[in-house]
């Protein structure tokens, strides 16, 4: 039998050399390759003999019908036309696809459950596809070869593209990205920029392979090129260009993007949010994202290299700079989903700061709404009254206690802060620290600036005082998950939060200016920024001692050696100023009241000044502050 096999093999194989030597003669007499084809198929094992293209169709149709053609006139049956396409299409690209650019599958060398993507694309509508040609478009992002031939396997009938994408240079890494300095005055500064990746169509399906390393893997160049690449893959069919302009945004929907990760290094929160998370199944997570939302990620820059809004901002109107001008807060219409928030969760003694940042945005003309969230165990009725009188929303939040903080400490109930997210009717909120005063409007946030934007507070990360965010219920979820897990680097949410938000948008910073001098060289220049008139800079955080916590004559941060870089009078007078006009007037007489324990705090630190002959001097300046003769009504 097996003699037989060889012999008809033989037969065969001296069939086909006879059959090349026709194909010769005939394309030298006719100058055609007609043969060529037959050659080809007759020594594909197991390959199925087809018709030329120019053959007649075996199907049964009558005259007339209309069928879809072939530019060589062939016909086939509508059902097979797009099959036939995508068949075609796939072996164009083949040859391409041998050693396509995949720059990072040598560190992405862990296993793939593949359970676990059939189950996230079966549980979705993925099945369905867009693109209008009745064929699937599947984009795949650093996947290695079997992985690319294992989702051709499992998804046999769509279009499946392994898509080329070129490395980032060496000398981009996540400091360049987020550098501490940029040039604020002239905005010069620019960005280092990622290859884009090739093959732009309109996929249904963007499916990504993400390294993830055991340390530092959330700030891992890496992880951002290949994130942002799948993101324009899928917005490619909508204007999805970083150049484009934001004004305009298409209607028609984006792909579906599915971001393949170990479990431990979880997707760019602002960019995949999860509020656009259709499954997720072990370390498969399935989006379908927002066209809009997409447009206006990819439309910002890749790190804080660059300001993430607008730098040329008009001077405030005369009207906003008179004392005591302000209008009612606005409640419909535009802003109506926009508000200033604030967050008091443990004791009184930041009321007095919330008071003032109410009366110093309204002062700024902006009539956005103003939410406080606090603590009713820990901030008294009479406090929460106050809040409401002088233009805050009091909504009840419970305080959230940071784990890994000691009893008592500043940072014990921080992580209150994620609260924020929870203030689901409003689409955007621009938190404020309860020991900020705002000196120009801030407004401009709502509509530039997308979660999470803030000013930078050195190196890589940023401050936490000033930030914009987009409430979802699923981010706060999130927030929550990792409480126990995630490392903050100063013990607060400041260092949470930019564990999580690793790719945030930088603010210029006089957005968040922070009462702060690096040396003493730089007071003069800082003096003269915060005492500039109109103001220069939009808000003042007050870091150190509070101002309401100092006598009014002066800063009491001069009298303690350890906290004279964050002294500054110019700071000092401007808080006092916008104290003054607090209306009604009972407002600032009972709850910016100096508590007799705290005079005799400050009196302490005059007298070690005026020990160590400070040479500022300010320990030596006569008291005229009113509080100092009135009790705390609290202590009778």
């Amino acid at each position: 039998m097996s003699g037989g096999v060889r012999k008809k093999g033989g037969i065969n194989k001296l069939l086909v050399i006879l059959v090349f030597f026709a194909c010769g003669i005939v394309a030298l007499l006719a100058r055609g390759n007609g043969c060529c084809v037959v050659v080809q198929v007759a020594l594909l094992p197991g390959a199925t003999p087809a018709p030329p293209l120019d053959a007649p169709s075996t199907s049964n149709h009558h005259a007339g019908d209309d069928l879809p053609t072939t530019s060589t006139g062939s016909a086939l049956p509508p059902a097979q036309y797009p099959q036939e396409e995508s068949e075609a299409l796939a072996a164009s690209e083949e040859e391409d696809e041998e050693h396509p650019a995949r720059p990072y599958t040598e560190d992405t060398n862990w296993d793939i459950y593949w359970d676990s993507v059939a189950r996230s694309l079966s549980s979705s509508s993925s099945s369905r596809n867009d693109n209008g040609s009745g064929v699937i478009r599947v984009g795949l992002l650093n996947f290695n070869s079997s992985e690319v031939a294992r989702w051709r396997s499992m998804l046999h009938a769509a279009d499946v593209r392994a898509v080329s994408l070129a490395p980032a240079a060496d000398n981009i890494t996540w400091e360049s990205l987020y550098p501490n300095w940029i040039d604020e005055n002239g905005n010069k500064s620019s960005c280092p920029s990622f290859p884009d990746p090739d093959r732009l169509h309109d996929y249904d399906l963007v499916a990504v392979k993400l390294p993830c390393r055991r340390q530092g893997w959330s700030r891992d160049v890496r992880r951002l090129h290949l994130q942002l690449s799948a993101a324009k893959l899928a917005l490619h069919g909508n204007s999805s260009s970083s150049s484009s302009s934001s004004s305009s945004v298409p209607n028609k929907a984006a792909g579906m993007v599915l971001i393949l990760s170990e479990s431990m290094c979880l997707p760019l929160p602002n960019l995949f949010p999860c509020k656009h998370l259709l499954s997720r199944h072990a370390h498969a997570w399935l989006y379908r994202p927002d066209v809009g939302y997409l447009h206006h990620r990819l439309s910002l820059p890749i790190g804080s290299c660059q300001f993430a809004v607008a730098t040329s901002l008009p001077l405030p109107s005369p009207r906003q700079q008179q004392p005591g001008v302000a209008r009612p807060p606005r409640r419909s219409g535009i802003g109506s989903r926009q508000a200033y928030a604030t967050v008091l969760h443990s004791a009184d003694a930041y009321v007095c700061g919330a008071i003032a940042l109410a009366k110093s945005i309204r002062m700024s003309g902006s009539t956005r709404d103003l939410v406080a969230l606090v603590d009713e165990q820990n901030v008294g009725a009479e406090h929460r009254a106050a809040l409401v009188t002088a233009g805050w929303e009091v909504r009840p939040s419970p305080r959230i206690r940071n784990p890994r903080a000691a009893k008592d400490t500043y940072n014990e109930w921080n992580y209150s802060k994620f609260r924020l997210w929870q203030l689901t009717d409003y689409d955007k909120v621009v938190f404020l620290d309860a020991d900020l005063l705002v000196l120009r409007s801030m407004d401009f946030l709502f509509e530039e600036a997308f979660e999470l934007s803030a000013t930078v507070n050195s190196g890589v990360r940023f401050n936490s005082g000033v930030m914009v965010l987009e409430p979802c219920n699923c981010t706060f979820e999130l927030l929550m998950s990792g409480i126990n897990d995630i490392a903050s680097y100063n013990g607060g949410d400041q260092g949470y939060l930019n564990e999580v938000f690793t790719w945030w948008h930088r603010l210029p910073r006089r957005a968040n200016f922070l009462k702060y001098v690096w040396n003493e060289r730089d007071r003069e220049t800082q003096a003269r920024v915060l005492s500039a008139d109109p103001a220069e800079v939009h808000a003042v955080h007050y870091l150190g001692m509070k101002p309401w916590l100092c006598y009014r004559d002066y800063d009491c941060n001069w009298d303690v050696e350890a906290l004279r870089r964050f002294a500054s009078d110019e700071a000092h007078a401007r808080w006092w100023a916008v104290h003054d006009r607090i209306e009604p007037a009972e407002l600032r007489d009972r709850f910016c009241a100096l508590p007799e324990s705290h005079m005799a705090l400050l009196e302490k630190f005059r007298r070690e000044a005026a020990a160590a002959n400070a040479s500022d001097g300010h320990w030596n300046r006569t008291i005229t502050d009113p509080r100092r003769l009135i009790k705390d009504q609290n202590q009778h």
